[in-house]
């Protein structure tokens, strides 16, 4: 999978339809609560956003962005989706790893998630720890994780 910046209007619509078809569709996410003004182009578009390729073809994507965590700039990963046809092959922890490579280049030490209750072991296997206590989002149960550089 070839993983590339969303850099113009053009790619921004290949995340954009990858979100749609994944939370919107698929697992019934409210609109509202998918889109938000870290997206391309919004008020607040502070995140760095990138779609994963295969043969041309847009099947994945994530965002990540710096946050405030108990005091802490860290980099929080979202938005992560990948297309039911291209799932179980490694194409969804390649993209978790791209995007904490780019983190960690950027210099952030702290890498926070809010990940799906059901991936919390998928997380757990790239050093995430849970904190907190689990917490609904968008109807979804979720939990919070960090990873701290070492």
């Amino acid at each position: 999978m070839d993983i590339r910046p969303v850099t113009s209007d053009a790619t921004w619509q290949h995340a954009r339809g990858i979100r749609q078809r994944v939370f919107v569709e698929e697992q019934a996410c409210p609109p509202g609560e998918e889109w938000d003004e870290h997206d391309w182009g919004g008020p607040e578009a502070d995140a760095h956003h990138v779609v994963g390729y295969e043969d041309g073809r847009p099947i994945a994507t994530a965002r990540w962005r710096v946050a405030m965590w108990r005091s802490e700039p860290v980099a929080k990963l979202e938005r992560f989706a990948v297309l039911p046809d291209y799932r179980g092959g490694g194409r969804g922890r390649h993209l978790v790893r791209h995007l904490m490579d780019e983190a960690r280049r950027a210099g952030l030490t702290t890498l926070f998630l809010h990940a799906q209750a059901h991936l919390e072991p998928f997380y757990r296997d790239f050093g995430f720890e849970t904190v907190g206590e689990p917490f609904q989002e968008a109807g979804i149960p979720h939990v919070r994780m960090v990873q701290r550089e070492r």
